[in-house]
Formats: C-alpha cells, structure tokens, sequence
C-alpha cells in the first residue's frame, strides 16, 4: 500500500484547505491524474497524484485543513482495490470511505508526524466550491527547501529577551523548533493559531517581525491579553462563518503592514480629458489585440516608466541588514477584486512592453483572478502596486502598502469639473481622475513623494511623456 501526501504548494505556503476530492474509493487513478482541490491563501490548486493504482482509503474531505506532508489517500499500485461497478449498473456501496476511516490529519484523530517535521492540522469549514469553479492545474513540485533557507529573509530579533523553556512543551514541529531558534525567538512566547494553539513556521516569523517592530502583544504571555469581544447574541442572533484562507491571510498581512510600515498618503488630481480621448479613439484597436485600454492598465505603463525616473519607488527595505534593496526589473501589481477577496497578480517587466501589450495582460490577469485560475508566481515579485476603485465610486482613499513594496497608488472615479484655463480665459469642464499615493515614510521622504506623484499627474495629462523617458 502506497500513502500519497501533500506535495509542496509553493514558497512559504505550508497549509491549505479542501475545497473537492476528486476521486474515491475503489477508482484506479494514474500518474499527474488530479485527486484534489485546495485553496491556499494564494490561490485554489489541482493536485495531481505521483503515484497511480486502486485508491484504497481517502484520509480527507471537504473543509479539512491539511499540511504539506499529510496523507490524503493510500494506493494499491498492484491494481488489487475495491470491486469496479458493472457497465450499466450501479455503483458498490464503498467500504472504506474519508467518512468510515478516522482521518490522521483532521481533528479528533491520530497526529502522526509527516514529511518534513510538520503535522497536519485539524478540520476547520470552507465556503463550499461553486459548481462553475475554475482551478489551475499545480506545477510539478520541486526540491523542498531547507529550513535554513527559509529563514534567511526573515527578522532574527536578537535584542528579544531569551527564557528558558519551562512547563509543557510548545505544540510545535521539529521544523518549526528549528526555525525558531536559528531567529532567536523564544518558542514558549509564540502565539499558535493552528488548532489548539499550534505553533507554525508564519507565527514563528510574524512574532520576530512584531518584537522588530516594538509590538508588545507578541511576546505571547509577557504581552497584555487581548480585549475579549461583547457578547453580540445579547442583542439579536448571529452568524458565525469561518475565515477562508485568503481572508485569512489578507488580514494578517495588512495588519503586518500597517503596525510595521509608517504610512502616509498623498493626495492629487490628474486632467486627463486629452488621455481620456486618446483612449475611447484607440481602444477598439487594442479590443482586436485582446485587451481591454483601461485607465488602470494605462496607470500600469505610467508607473513602469515613472519607476524608473524614481528607482526609491520600487525598492524594499531590509531593516535587519540596516539595507535598501533596489530592484532592477519592473513589476507592477495591480489589484482585483474577486468573490474570494482581494488578489493581486504582477505584469512583468512592465517597462518593456508597450501599452497594447500591457492592456491584453492586464485583462487576462484580472479574468484569471476571477476564474481563480491564477498561479502563484502570478502573484509574486511585484515592486509597486495600483490599486483602482473608480469602477466602484469614491473621491479619495488611503490604500495600505502591499509589504514588502514601499508604495502603492490608488485611484479613484474620475469626475468633470469646471477648471480655469488661461489660455481660453475662462472655466472650461475637464475630466479630473483623483490619485492617492501611499508610501513608506523610512524610505521615502515627503517631497520625493510628491514629485513622483506630480510626475505620475503629467505623464496622465501629457502621454507624450512616456515616449520622452520610457
């Protein structure tokens, strides 16, 4: 009997939830053939199986959460299974189903440990999948990386008083033990959100980040005890749904964000009524090529050249290594909103591709994010990020920096206003388009800030620009 487990999912990505089984017992499965439907806090992936035969026993079902490494399904690669039912008849009742067979990698079950030193984590409800849902197929994993070099980009926070380990031990994998003593972090002080407070390599560096950034509350009991929420059924009943795995994790990260980047936000108005005819004139063209000439996907070339001019715009800040990392290459994230939440894939090398070529990949991304069809190296290496609401409404807003970018541009709807032209002598109505720019204030200072932004405005109100500098 063959045990097929969890392979890798990807950098950093250690857990995901079931959204679909694909197969059952008694089905004789082949090699790359898909068995399973995850959401990470990525994206959704099919997962192919490296092993073929009679699947035997299913250790999973809908809404488990499972770890890299955890056992889905055992296999007799001997072709010796469960009878296959009869042309034109019914189906054999299964005799080991995920329902009859106690999961080892679910709540109230056995927790043997797995690959890699981690264990799989208990069951916890999903939204259930839509029946038009869309999934990509996952990349043959690769060579697991070591722990050690998974810690090299994370905070070592040396200065953190060290104790030792008294009472019972943290629920912690050796893998993660390991992580936790090369940073210098205490694992006793680790606040674990697996099930029963289970401790996992992301709480392990979301505790060294916040000692990093002076916040007490991580230091688990030497922190002050968070505010317990009322009782909200005093005033009416409730529903209570959990969190999926990208809101999840959209909330751990913008909070990481905004208690470690000191934020502010910039305000200006753009004149694009000469931008805005070019673009009604052309974007039937660009509609023949694939795309779509949107006010985002032209804000996306405007800032691959605009980058350029202001290299401290698409850098990162390594405050351990007391270093700021300027990147060479050109990769704007632009922000979709999806039924899932917020996703933000990354047009490459944006400076190199001319605004038809952006507008067709801008499109593509943004559908892909909505069919969850988008990979996860889609959705890494961006440098700076728009994010644009002018769909929705809104005059102004103050977006939070997509970490570990400095800078974020938001846009809102554009509106028609009398302005003052010289030249006519009198108020004329121009198409103004409100911009907010955020931006970490350790890297960049305010008057930068508003030059880069005045920048942006005249490339909106005079296109020729690009040509001059891109």
């Amino acid at each position: 009997m063959t045990e097929f487990k969890v392979p890798e999912l990807g950098e950093n990505i250690t857990t995901g939830d079931v959204l679909r089984v694909l197969v059952n017992v008694g089905d004789t499965i082949a090699k790359d053939q898909p068995v399973l439907e995850l959401e990470t806090d990525k994206a959704t992936i099919e997962v192919p199986s490296s092993v073929a035969g009679v699947v035997k026993d299913i250790r999973v079902k809908q809404g488990d959460k499972v770890n890299v490494g955890a056992v889905i399904l055992t296999v007799d690669e001997n072709g010796v299974g469960a009878p296959r039912p009869a042309a034109g008849g019914t189906k054999q009742p299964e005799t080991a189903s995920a329902a009859q067979t106690p999961p080892d990698n679910v709540a109230g079950g056995p927790s043997p440990a797995v690959a890699g030193g981690l264990q799989a984590s208990g069951a916890s409800g999903v939204d259930a999948p839509r029946t038009d849902q869309k999934v990509v197929s996952m990349p043959r994993p690769g060579r697991a990386e070591s722990v050690s070099s998974r810690s090299a980009d994370v905070p070592r926070p040396s200065a953190a008083p060290v104790r030792a380990e008294r009472g019972p031990s943290a629920p912690a994998a050796p893998g993660v033990r390991r992580l936790a003593r090369e940073i210098g972090v205490e694992i006793n002080e680790v606040r674990g959100t697996g099930p029963d407070g289970r401790i996992s390599e992301d709480d392990v560096k979301e505790h060294a980040r916040r000692i990093l950034s002076g916040d007490g509350a991580a230091r688990g009991t030497a922190g002050a005890p968070a505010i317990p929420l009322p009782d909200f059924e005093r005033w009416g009943p409730v529903e209570r749904q959990p969190m999926s795995n990208i809101r999840r994790t959209t909330a751990q990260r913008l909070s990481h964000a905004w208690n470690t980047i000191p934020h502010v936000t910039q305000f200006d108005q753009a004149d694009m009524t000469a931008t805005e005819e070019l673009r009604r004139k052309y974007r039937e063209q660009v509609r023949r090529a694939g795309g779509d000439l949107t006010v985002t996907a032209m804000l996306v070339k405007v800032l691959a050249v605009a980058v350029k001019q202001f290299p401290q715009f698409n850098s990162s800040i390594d405050p351990e290594a007391d270093q700021l990392i300027f990147k060479k290459y050109v990769n704007i994230g632009v922000a979709v909103d999806t039924d899932r939440g917020l996703l933000v894939p990354v047009v490459r090398n944006a400076d190199g591709k001319n605004l038809t070529q952006i507008a067709v990949e801008v499109q593509q991304l943004a559908q892909k994010a909505r069919d969850r069809k988008l990979t996860l190296e889609e959705m890494s290496g961006g440098g700076m990020t728009i994010s644009n609401l002018g769909g929705i409404g809104g005059t102004y807003f103050s977006p939070i920096v997509n970490w570990p970018e400095v800078a974020i541009l938001g846009v809102s709807r554009g509106v028609i206003q009398p302005v003052w032209r010289p030249a006519s002598g009198a108020f004329e109505p121009r198409q103004l388009l409100p911009l907010s720019l955020s931006y970490d204030h350790r890297v960049i200072d305010g008057a930068d800030a508003m030059r880069f932004l005045r920048w942006v405005v005249e490339a909106v109100e005079e296109p020729f620009l690009l040509s001059l500098f891109g």
